[in-house]
């Protein structure tokens, strides 16, 4: 299938399904961002329909993916999309709860886009998954744009999961393992990398 048709396709019916996907510009950072830092494994946490995993690996060809999905559905139609873009020998899917999710590999980048509640769970549990030098990418920082001063506008729930966000980001900020960096892109993504040492790592990415 063509690729650009099968990325078309796929966001429609994400739109149609209410089935939350990166933003263009948040994927097309992600995208050059494993080419720039020629990242080769990644785990991510939330396949959705496989809308993220396909871009990144089409940003290398040296790129291999293990991507959890909780949401049988998602995860049918995400295994459909891989297979569609001939991606499936480098893309693999599981079908779980991340948090029960075990592993021993260890990965270059470890992508966040799963349930917000979760974040800092997620990161506690995967950063011991992670490479040494390598990177973790959490998306949806802004929340489609939502603000800490809009708590009073908002359903008790929907106040409780901001809490929880900024909770995160507070826990990031304040982080003394790893340093992290904010960009303004898409919805808000926040790159993190382990401090070694007294000699930070800097994150390559500057747009």
């Amino acid at each position: 299938m063509d690729m650009e048709y099968l990325i078309r396709k796929m966001e429609k019916y994400a739109d149609e399904k209410g089935i939350p996907i990166m933003e263009k510009d948040g994927i097309n950072f992600l995208s050059e961002f494993v080419k720039l830092n020629k990242i080769k494994n990644i785990l991510e946490i939330g396949s959705a329909i496989g809308y993220s995993a396909i871009n990144m690996a089409l940003a290398s060809e040296d790129v291999t993916i293990t991507t959890i999905e909780r949401d049988k559905d998602r995860y049918i139609e995400a295994v459909k999309n891989v297979k569609n873009a001939n991606l499936d020998h480098r893309i693999t899917l599981v079908l779980a709860d991340a948090l029960e999710f075990r592993t021993n590999e260890k990965f270059d980048l470890i992508f966040i886009d799963a349930a917000k509640s979760q974040y800092l769970k997620f990161f506690n549990k995967f950063s011991e998954n992670l490479n040494t030098k390598g990177y973790i990418i959490t998306d949806n920082i802004r929340f489609h744009g939502l603000t800490f001063s809009d708590k009073t506008k908002l359903s008790r729930n929907l106040r409780q999961l901001l809490g929880k966000l900024e909770t995160y980001i507070n826990f990031l900020n304040d982080n003394k393992d790893f340093k992290t960096r904010f960009f303004d892109v898409g919805d808000g993504i926040a790159i993190s990398r382990r401090r070694l040492d007294n000699n930070e790592q800097n994150i390559t990415q500057d747009k």
